[in-house]
C-alpha cells in the first residue's frame, strides 16, 4: 500500500501524521521534496517520532536549502526540479510519501505537488481548524477528486471542532480516519498511541 500524505496548507500537521501512519503500519517513509532545515528535515523527524525497526527511510530525491516554495528553493539553489528525475523508491513495504505543503505547491514553472501523486497511491488529507480551513478543506479533495485521485482518508489535527469537521465529512463523503489533538509534546510513546488508535482504519484501505 502506498499513501501519500498531503495538507490543506503549510503547517497543519502532515509530518506528525506522515510519523503515526509510518508508525501504525511500520511503513517505510519518504519525502520526494524537502525545502530548508536539512539537518533537522522531516525525514528525520519522523525516524525520531518512529520506533519499530522494520520502517526504512529513503533519501530525498531532492533537498533544497531555502524553507520556501520548492519552485522558488530550487531556483536559489541554481535547479530546476524535474519529475523524470524523482524516482519512487523500490520496496515490498508499505510505502508513506509525504508532500510539500498543500497539493497545489507549484514545483516548476508547470508542476505542482499534486502532480507528484501516482494512480497507485491513496491520499490522506490533513485538515487543522482555522478560519478558511473548510474552504481549503474541500477545494483540496475536489482537486483530487477531479482528477481520479483515490482518498483513502482525512485526519483532522488540533482541537476537536465538531461544526467544522461534520460539514467537511458530509459534503465530501470521506471516510475520517481520527483526530491528533493539540498534544503538549510528542514523542515516541504519544506516537505509538495514535498508531494504535489509526492501525484498523488504515489496514481498512488495503
Amino acid at each position: 500500500m502506498k499513501l501519500f500524505i498531503t495538507g490543506i496548507s503549510t503547517d497543519v500537521g502532515k509530518t506528525i501524521a506522515s510519523s503515526i501512519i509510518v508508525e501504525a503500519l511500520q511503513a517505510d517513509y519518504w519525502k520526494p521534496i524537502q525545502a530548508g532545515d536539512l539537518n533537522d528535515s522531516d525525514s528525520h523527524k519522523v525516524k525520531r517520532y518512529v520506533s519499530n525497526s522494520k520502517s526504512h527511510f529513503h533519501p530525498n530525491a531532492y533537498a533544497l536549502h531555502t524553507p520556501a516554495s520548492p519552485h522558488l528553493a530550487a531556483a536559489l539553489d541554481g535547479i530546476t526540479i524535474n519529475l523524470k528525475q524523482i524516482k519512487e523508491p523500490k520496496t515490498d513495504n508499505h510505502l508513506v510519501i509525504e508532500g510539500a505543503g498543500g497539493v497545489f505547491v507549484p514545483l516548476n514553472d508547470t508542476d505542482c505537488v499534486i502532480d507528484l501523486i501516482q494512480p497507485d497511491y491513496k491520499v490522506i488529507v490533513v485538515s487543522r481548524h482555522y478560519l478558511g480551513s473548510i474552504n481549503h478543506t474541500l477545494l483540496t479533495i475536489e482537486s483530487l477528486l477531479n482528477r481520479k485521485i483515490a482518498i483513502g482518508g482525512i485526519i483532522f489535527s488540533g482541537d476537536e471542532n465538531k461544526a467544522t469537521e461534520s460539514i467537511i465529512l458530509s459534503k465530501t463523503g470521506v471516510k475520517c480516519i481520527g483526530r491528533i489533538e493539540q498534544e503538549p509534546y510528542f514523542d515516541q510513546s504519544v506516537i505509538k498511541e495514535y498508531a494504535d488508535k489509526f492501525r484498523e482504519q488504515l489496514l481498512q484501505m488495503q
